[in-house]
């Protein structure tokens, strides 16, 4: 049922975009032939004409579309080319408008009747310790009922903050850093001088050893501990000698060749080492900073945590229209980021998803925290709409008001053979785009990553 009341509020959205191109165009005198609910995708459930406009709703309910008449005479003041190009941008970009405004509604719906509005902030608990009692958890200090308040002089106040923390630093993970390696060298060439960095060693030559040192402290962005960045991943990674050689000196001064080495290998495996976590904790109203703690090779330091959402209190009117646009401005500036992060190649395209896995995560949310969730998540997929559609990608609404604004500077519209091939060749992408993003999706749900 959560399923089926997500995919409901999905489609309501799709609905809102093409009325808000209905409306802009009736406003204006246009004709509209078609107002479809649905895709065209197997069978029509209903239509009825309603003065010039036939309206279908169609079995494929995510989907939607608005047909202008096209059987019109060319020079028809009720044809949407002969309008005066500002009024035609209007409607082209008022389904991305309905979509801020349904978008703005159901915060405020959500505000006004729950009261409350997340703020983005959680409490984390530490709960219990359950690691293996060699791990250096048990030596930090930490202990049930405290409240993670730092990592790495990183405020700890959000869903993801400790986890990322932990992922970060694994330990012994085969990773390094390159200006790590080349100090490690350094320290390692001046304890063995007649060695270049890649010239094989003999066999049975003893190298002598600089002391491990752990890994630099990495601090985390905001951006990064709220999971809309992704951490930096510029380390380089060991090679199968490398690692053996890294198990072969943990806690040695000294390491003998087998006659395949070189320098540069030893060095690289001296850089993989174990990476601290600076933790300070909430207990009794005073910060108190642990010994220092380090994750395993998984990335686990060995506790259970609580975590407590904290809520933005509405107490009126004015408060749910202040708490509103606050939440909705850190969304969307929250998914702009992501967008970012996608163009520029930092995001992988295997991590870009789509309504398959949307419905399947706003089912779960209804189920596990209630309506109100999954409002919210329909008004951040709502503005994240808005947004895609109005991407300067032709057969977007984005792309169709970018020929208009050329038309605008250029006193003439494009050539209506350029603008098809354009749009079609985008319309592919598109069906491309879509095809992957749903393998993504159906991938993700049968292998649960």
């Amino acid at each position: 049922m959560s399923i089926v009341i997500m995919i409901l509020l999905l489609s309501v959205l799709i609905l809102v975009h093409e009325i808000g191109h209905y409306a802009a165009a009736r406003c204006f005198g246009i004709r509209v032939d078609k107002f479809g609910f649905g895709m065209p995708i197997g069978p029509t459930l209903w239509q009825k004409k309603i003065g010039d406009t036939t309206f279908l709703i169609h079995a494929f309910l995510l989907g939607g579309y608005v047909a202008f008449d096209e059987e019109l005479p060319k020079d028809s003041p009720e044809r949407f080319e002969t309008k005066p190009v500002w009024q035609r941008m209007i409607v082209i970009s008022s389904g991305v408008i309905a979509n801020v405004v349904c978008a703005f509604v159901l915060v405020l719906l959500t505000a006004a009747l729950w009261h409350n509005l997340p703020s983005g902030k959680y409490e984390v608990q530490i709960k219990e310790i359950v690691a293996p009692k060699e791990q250096s958890v048990w030596e930090s200090g930490i202990a049930p009922g405290d409240k993670v308040y730092e990592i790495n002089g990183s405020r700890i106040d959000t869903k993801y903050g400790l986890y990322l923390y932990s992922q970060t630093h694994k330990s012994f993970d085969n990773k390094i850093n390159e200006e790590i390696v080349e100090q490690n060298f350094k320290r390692l060439k001046s304890n063995n001088h007649a060695f270049k960095r890649d010239e094989i060693i003999p066999e049975g030559i003893t190298i002598r050893l600089p002391s491990r040192q752990d890994e630099p402290v990495l601090r985390l962005t905001k951006n990064m501990l709220k999971g809309i960045q992704m951490p930096p991943a510029d380390k380089l990674t060991l090679n199968e000698k490398q690692t053996q050689i890294r198990d072969a000196i943990v806690a040695k001064t000294y390491y003998v060749s087998d006659g395949t080495v070189t320098l540069n290998d030893i060095a690289c495996a001296l850089s993989d080492t174990a990476n601290p976590l600076f933790i300070k904790v909430e207990r009794g109203g005073k910060i108190i900073e642990l010994k220092t703690i380090y994750p395993d090779k998984d990335g686990i330091i060995g506790v259970m945590i609580d975590m407590k959402e904290l809520l933005v209190e509405v107490t009126g009117p004015v408060s749910a229209v202040k708490a509103s646009f606050a939440y909705l401005y850190d969304e969307t500036r929250s998914m702009l980021i992501v967008l970012k992060q996608l163009f520029t190649g930092k995001i992988p395209l295997k991590n870009l998803h789509g309504v398959v896995l949307v419905t399947k995560i706003g089912g779960d949310m209804i189920t596990n925290s209630g309506i109100f969730y999954g409002l919210l998540l329909t008004a951040v997929i709502s503005m994240n709409l808005a947004i895609i559609n109005f991407l300067p990608f032709p057969a977007l609404d984005g792309g169709h008001f970018m020929f208009m604004t050329i038309e605008h500077f250029r006193g003439k519209p494009i050539d209506e053979k350029i603008i098809n091939a354009i749009s079609n060749i985008g319309f592919a992408l598109l069906i491309v785009l879509m095809v992957v993003v749903v393998f993504n999706d159906i991938f993700v749900l049968v292998t649960h990553k």
